[in-house]
């Protein structure tokens, strides 16, 4: 969750009360949220502050055992780090210092004696993945961290960590965080090859994103005006397409069909796929949040699964990958 960001302190204690009172018990956050909200037009964050409304909240319900808190590491944290002062090992990374320094201040912001899962936010290519791992493994073995994760990691990233941590007696990565959702080309990136290695691997995936910055809440109509938003704009220019466009008008005709919301149908659709462990979904205010629990209860049809499948499917624009 980004609190500090979309939805102030009050508000994110309102989301994550009715989320406790569902039966949800994962909150995945990141230090880094939300550091870039000035230049968007949102309040000034130097990064930590989802932390420390996360962490506020827990000791307010007295509720820490109950949740299973998971947060991130890499990113630059606010000017402070990000100006070019210092090296990079420095300000961000997957570098030992950093993790080090990093998970450390988590632990602080978050109010807790461990996180349940730990996760590398996207690759550090400045950095050996054994000098990542190597430091990762000394988090769990202190008591810091029960479990590892990796995020925006592509299959082969993936891989070389699980062998680095093979080769070396180390702990190693159980999940992945990708974005994923119907849209293209998002789809054809998890499934052409992160898909099948996580079932190979037995890694878990929790997607982020399932619906596509709200592109898939049926809120967006092909050739109407855009709303007037931040959001809006960023996905004018980076998912508004003639298949996406085909994409969300099928699924807001199967969600008709099937009495379920386009966002219920969205995230019902990636439930199905037997790699994903569950989606991660955002909420800003308690109703987002109940009518998407809402739809947890029913499920499409397979010939509504099947719809979606063939409009979505990366092979019906690129013919040529069929193997």
């Amino acid at each position: 969750m980004q609190f500090g960001w979309s939805v102030d302190e009050a508000g994110a204690f309102d989301v994550l009360d009715a989320y406790a009172e569902a039966g949800g018990n994962f909150i995945d956050t990141a230090d880094c949220y939300s550091s870039w909200s000035a230049s968007m037009g949102g309040p000034v964050n130097a990064g930590g502050v989802s932390e420390e409304i996360v962490g506020r909240w827990l000791a307010s319900r007295g509720n820490r055992d109950e949740m299973v808190v998971a947060t991130k590491v890499r990113a630059a944290m606010g000017e402070q780090f990000s100006d070019h002062r210092g090296t990079a090992a420095q300000r961000e990374g997957l570098s030992r210092r950093w993790i080090m320094k990093a998970c450390d201040d988590s632990l602080r912001r978050l109010g807790v004696d461990h996180i349940d899962l730990y996760q590398a936010h996207f690759i550090d290519p400045l950095v050996p993945i054994e000098e990542t791992m190597s430091a990762f493994t000394d988090l769990v073995r202190a008591g810091k961290v029960r479990y590892l994760g990796c995020s925006n990691f592509s299959a082969w990233r993936l891989v070389e960590s699980l062998w680095a941590s093979d080769m070396r007696n180390l702990e190693s990565f159980v999940s992945v965080q990708p974005e994923y959702s119907l849209v293209d080309p998002v789809r054809s990136h998890v499934e052409m090859e992160l898909a099948p290695m996580c079932a190979h691997y037995g890694i878990g995936m929790i997607p982020y994103s399932p619906l596509a910055g709200g592109l898939l809440t049926g809120k967006y109509r092909r050739d109407q005006p855009l709303p007037d938003s931040v959001r809006a704009e960023e996905n004018a220019e980076n998912r508004f397409s003639d298949t996406n466009w085909d994409i969300i008008e099928t699924l807001v005709e199967v969600a008709a069909e099937e009495g379920q919301t386009p966002a219920q149908a969205a995230i019902d659709w990636l439930r199905s796929k037997p790699w994903v462990s569950a989606p991660i979904v955002g909420a800003n205010r308690p109703d987002q949040l109940r009518a998407t629990i809402a739809g947890l209860d029913s499920r499409l049809s397979p010939d509504a699964l099947a719809k979606l499948d063939e409009v979505s499917s990366f092979r019906r624009s690129r013919p040529s990958l069929e193997t």
